[in-house]
């Protein structure tokens, strides 16, 4: 039962940092490549790559900072 929670929590945690990452970058980025150019499939895939990469790092981090605080153990 405590690896389902683990699970849980993790997943919450890159949905929430995905979100975050998401709503404070996705202006910037439509500004600098222009509305034309945001509409294409192959911008928005770069974006989504980046974003799901960089959330999967803040993720990974996130866990081994509180690991190492010792707030969580798994």
């Amino acid at each position: 039962m405590e690896k389902i929670w683990t699970w849980v929590i993790v997943i919450s945690l890159y949905l929430i940092i995905t979100f975050l990452f998401w709503r404070l970058t996705k202006g910037h980025f439509k500004k600098e490549y222009g509305e034309k150019m945001w509409k294409l499939w192959g911008t928005k895939t770069f974006y989504w790559q980046g974003t799901l990469l960089i959330s999967g790092g803040l993720t990974i981090i996130v866990i081994f900072l509180l690991k190492w605080a010792s707030v969580w153990t798994f």
